[in-house]
């Protein structure tokens, strides 16, 4: 332990990023940083990081903003229950523990939207609490310096690897550890060309000993993607164009799109016509089809989207309130959060329609 602790911190010294969620003991602040991290790169993170600092320095600020406006300043993160998560959270501080972050494991721990991991790095990082971190930059520089070959997302793979980071913690210096080797981890040990060649931790590393570090850690498990296919329907009536803001219960709760027709293979428009959705929509209505793009995809965790947009121009009332759609107009489409892919069309195609 003591050799492992000393090399890394030497290691840190030398080479730590410097990132501005580091020279803050401000609780929130870390928070923050925390749950923008969760499944995104420091580098992507780090704008979004920033202009929420800008937009919101003080959680009230954030509690007080409008739902869509921190949905807007989300998007193109991804995973949006974090940023719903966030919202909720922020308003749970301000207005229920006046304004006071938890300055325990336990407080933090209980907070809508962090886990285990986001708690240890909170505690540790604001409050030099003696928790130890464990993400994928950790899973895989235990598992490679120790050989651990117990896959880390099963019940026993778990335990071990949490009674490993709990034995290496520096418990002195938690803060500055907990740093140490997720810097490492995402720097060093990388998960691909990591820099084995001037590892200060290789003459001890079993798995550079016994050529296994491309093979740890190890997963059980492999995701299974689902590939959806949705018809989007741009309905265009005067300067205005439809919208819907998704509902609870599917991928992008709370962000808009356009009114949809998915189906279970990408459709010609002569099949989309016959489909109960286009019916009810369109019949005996007096519509025009403008354009048909070409297919658009975006991959997220368990699934594949691709997607089709519709064009549509309709000469009379549609009365789209009745499908829980919403007229907004074209003008304005940038003041709303959408899905990335939405995003990808829109700036491929702007919307110029007539």
């Amino acid at each position: 332990m003591q050799h492992f602790t000393k090399n890394l911190l030497e290691w840190f010294a030398q080479s730590h990023r410097p990132l501005p969620w580091k020279e803050t003991k401000d609780a929130y602040l870390i928070w923050l940083s925390e749950i923008i991290l969760q499944q995104t790169r420091v580098e992507q993170g780090l704008p979004y990081f920033e202009r929420f600092r800008a937009a919101y320095p003080r959680v009230q600020q954030l509690a007080d903003a409008p739902e869509d406006e921190v949905m807007r300043m989300w998007e193109g993160l991804g995973y949006y229950s974090r940023a719903r998560n966030l919202h909720f959270t922020a308003k749970h501080i301000a207005y229920d523990l006046k304004g006071k972050f938890p300055d325990t494991y336990e407080g933090i721990r209980a907070l809508k939207g962090v886990g285990d991991y986001t708690a240890a790095a909170i505690a540790s990082f604001a409050y030099d609490l003696p928790y130890a971190v464990l993400d994928g930059n950790v899973y895989r520089v235990l598992s490679r310096y120790f050989g651990e070959a117990t896959p880390i997302d099963t019940t026993a793979g778990k335990k071990i690897f949490r009674r490993l980071a709990d034995d290496m913690l520096d418990t002195k210096n938690p803060a500055r550890y907990n740093q140490a080797i997720m810097d490492f981890g995402a720097t060093h040990c990388k998960p691909k060309q990591p820099l084995c060649a001037t590892c200060l931790l290789k003459n001890d590393c079993k798995a550079f000993a016994e050529n296994t570090v491309g093979t740890l850690p190890v997963k059980s498990k492999k995701l299974k993607k689902i590939t959806r296919y949705f018809h989007y329907l741009i309905i265009n009536e005067g300067e205005n164009v439809w919208l819907k803001k998704r509902g609870a219960g599917d991928i992008w709760h709370k962000l808009y799109d356009f009114p949809l027709i998915e189906d279970q293979a990408t459709r010609t428009l002569e099949e989309l016509k016959k489909t109960s959705e286009w019916m009810d929509f369109f019949h005996h209505k007096n519509i025009l089809i403008q354009k048909i793009s070409r297919p658009f995809l975006q991959v997220l965790t368990h699934r594949k989207i691709i997607a089709v947009f519709i064009e549509i121009k309709i000469k009379e009332n549609f009365e789209g309130e009745q499908y829980g759609f919403v007229q907004a107009p074209r003008t304005t489409l940038d003041d709303y959060a959408f899905p990335r892919i939405l995003n990808d069309y829109l700036k491929d195609d702007v919307l110029e329609l007539f």
